[in-house]
């Protein structure tokens, strides 16, 4: 075995990601559990599998749709709405991406490029059929969303809403667009990419009526998104809300069977952005934000005359955090939230904060009973991430064991516990009776696995993973590869056996000490850490990963601190651009992935939380972009970008380009055709292209093709 095979398994597996369960449902009665999972490691195809905890049951797993049967008539379009919502998901499988069942789970509808198909309740007492039967609709379906009662499904065709009885067939449009750059039931752009609501659409637990945002992009600016290797393929258009632009109108509507609406009133002005919506047994229950996002109203809406009444609010002189699954109600009808309490983010049922100094909630899974499911990190150790139980009468309670990410789902008596640890992934499933059942992963095992030394660095306790060459012997020599992502959208330090930790090893063993850092900004270890980095995005950041050097320099002298390098993407990649610009005393060479250069040209929602408006601060703006540290280079730079990103645009890296050209900079540009944000080639010849750039800018000899060590 060699590590050259580990580029082309990256991308085979993508990214490890297939063959590892996902989206869970539970049935209200806990009866049975429905999930998605592709077949193997390297099967591109997503199904849907039923595991069955009923009397006779016995936790057996079963296959009950599969993409690749005789049932599914051929290959067809993805809507591009479909297309947004992978990307805005980074979804990186096909087949069965997405689903939605009844509450009973014996009902479940999804779409397979653009065809709308449902699954219905078995002929025997312990599953559903595993033949799908075809549902009338228009091509083009997106976002199917069956009704709780399993008697009819909400669906998008164009910006349309329609609805269509399971019984016989016949369908109904329920809200047609006014003009083209008007949609029912989608979210908008910074919804979906920056607050991280998917959804536009939701029913009333009677399956009567439906909770429905209309968005109208009329004011937000129009881009091109084009791919030049294709000069005959005309470019898309976008709305993309710019940083101090307007941003899309959004209104939500409470839309009836019969055609009537209303719509649901709240002061928009003042709360611009719908946050969360969904319909619970007590009615409509939202949330809105207000431009600057220091404001976030919990509202109950009436039905009948759409008059929307504060629940809660909560402020925060620099931002308030929307944290998925809040807000929420108990059966009791208490409310739900996550609040920033001295120091802590804290779980708050009916007004009282239930969760103890350092521990951080991260999501609300969900509620069961008087009951409530929710992850967490404990300041003391944030590399690990739990699932709890929150109970009036029993107080709090961790559900998961042992080090790794741990998430789960729950419903009727029943938790999915799901786990990422470094052993991989998996589920472990209880139910009433204290009985468990797995729910297994079918992810390839890595070709090369992560030597993980895990560490913890100077004054700040920054949490650092270690990874060594496997041939690595004291006295060897070694430069230094920063591999940081560093910024507030995730941690890259945590228990689990991830893809990237698999990529960092690659690198080791091509001859690197690979350290990643988790510094200021980034999530997991409290408000005052991940909010200190307000006003200025990477001076913080980019200290913490300059104090983690001269730490792990100072415990390992085998390091080279005359060759250091650092490589990232995103968020990652401005970091590491702007480590070479301003410290290129300790950094000597970086590679830049789909980089944010220019915060003027990233979205409303996700730049103004950092730095406001642009014509409000534009010194903040122009400090935190590296095109004004461009005359600074003097450091070798590889800038990569998608170009059909249209997260962040490939107009950030060629403005960073040009700006490097203009003062005379020598610098590398790498473009890749047709790719997006989440190139699907990531782990392959492009892994081999930063190998060589960094191997010649810091001279190392590479090692490919060395047998592994062990």
């Amino acid at each position: 075995m060699t590590i050259d095979e580990f580029p082309r398994q990256l991308a085979s597996t993508r990214r490890f990601t297939l063959g590892v369960p996902r989206a869970v449902t539970v049935s209200r009665d806990g009866g049975r559990v429905l999930f998605l999972r592709t077949r193997g490691g390297q099967d591109p195809v997503t199904c849907l599998w039923q595991l069955d905890l009923t009397d006779g049951g016995g936790g057996r797993e079963r296959l009950i749709a599969d993409p690749a049967a005789s049932w599914n008539v051929g290959p067809g379009d993805v809507p591009e709405a479909e297309q947004v919502r992978r990307e805005r998901t980074r979804e990186l499988a096909a087949g069965i991406v997405a689903y939605s069942a009844d509450a009973d789970c014996r009902t479940v509808v999804f779409a397979v490029d653009g065809r709308l198909w449902v699954l219905r309740d078995g002929e025997g007492p312990h599953g559903l059929a595993d033949v799908p039967e075809p549902v009338p609709a228009a091509d083009g379906v997106a976002d199917p969303a069956i009704d709780p009662t399993g008697q009819r499904v909400a669906y998008v065709v164009d910006g349309a809403l329609h609805v269509t009885e399971l019984a016989d067939g016949t369908g109904r449009l329920l809200a047609a667009p006014e003009h083209d750059e008007v949609s029912y039931g989608l979210p908008e752009h910074v919804a979906a990419e920056s607050m991280y609501r998917y959804r536009g659409h939701w029913w009333a637990p009677d399956g009567q009526r439906l909770l429905v945002a209309r968005v109208d992009n009329s004011p937000v600016r129009r881009w091109w998104i084009a791919d030049p290797a294709d000069p005959e393929r005309p470019p898309r258009a976008v709305r993309y809300p710019v940083a101090g632009t307007a941003n899309a109108d959004v209104t939500l509507h409470v839309l009836r069977l019969d055609g009537s609406r209303t719509e649901v009133t709240w002061d928009r002005r003042g709360h611009e952005y719908l946050a969360t919506a969904k319909w619970d047994s007590a009615g409509p229950l939202l949330s809105v934000q207000s431009r600057d996002q220091r404001t976030v109203m919990v509202l109950a809406a009436d039905e009948v005359t759409g008059q929307a009444t504060p629940l809660h609010t909560e402020r925060d002189d620099i931002w308030v955090e929307l944290v998925p699954g809040t807000p929420a109600r108990v059966s009791a009808g208490d409310l739900v939230t996550v609040s920033d309490r001295d120091g802590s983010r804290r779980l708050v049922v009916g007004g009282a904060a239930v969760t103890p100094d350092g521990l951080h909630v991260k999501s609300v899974r969900g509620t069961d009973g008087d009951a409530v499911y929710f992850t967490a990190t404990d300041e003391r150790d944030p590399v690990e991430q739990h699932l709890w139980r929150y109970d009036p009468e029993q107080g709090l309670s961790r559900c998961s064991a042992g080090p790794g990410v741990h998430d789960g789902e729950v419903a009727g008596g029943t938790v999915v516990v799901l786990s990422r640890t470094e052993e991989g992934g998996g589920g472990q499933v209880a139910w009433r009776d204290g009985t468990r059942a797995p729910i297994a992963s079918l992810e390839a095992e890595p070709v090369l696995m992560p030597r993980i030394t895990w560490l913890t660095l100077g004054a700040r306790k920054l949490r650092a993973a270690l990874l060594l060459p496997s041939w690595y012997r004291q006295g060897t020599r070694l430069p230094v590869l920063a591999s940081p992502y560093g910024g507030p959208a995730m941690q890259r330090v945590v228990r689990r056996r991830g893809a990237s930790f698999c990529e960092d090893q690659w690198f080791a063993e091509h001859g690197f000490a690979v350290l990643v850092t988790d510094g200021r900004g980034t999530p997991g270890r409290g408000p005052e850490w991940s909010k200190s980095v307000f006003g200025d995005p990477f001076s913080a950041p980019l200290a913490d990963q300059v104090d983690a050097l001269e730490a792990i320099f100072a415990q390992f002298p085998d390091l080279d601190r005359s060759r250091v390098g650092i490589r990232g993407w995103s968020f990652g990649g401005a970091l590491a651009a702007m480590a070479v610009l301003r410290r290129p005393d300790v950094f000597h060479a970086a590679v830049s992935g789909a980089a944010t250069h220019d915060h003027r040209l990233y979205d409303t929602y996700w730049r103004e939380r950092f730095l406001g408006l642009p014509q409000q601060n534009p010194a903040g703006y122009d400090r935190a972009s590296t095109i004004t540290w461009a005359a600074s280079l003097a450091r070798p730079l590889l800038l990569i970008h998608g170009m059909a990103d249209d997260n962040v645009v490939v107009a950030h890296t060629l403005r960073m380009s040009a700006a490097l050209l203009a003062a005379g900079r020598p610098h590398q540009v790498l473009p890749l055709s047709g790719s997006t944000h989440m190139p699907a080639d990531l782990g392959s010849q492009l892994l081999h292209h930063e190998l060589a750039f960094l191997a010649e800018s810091l001279g190392v000899s590479r090692g490919g093709g060395r047998k592994l060590a062990g």
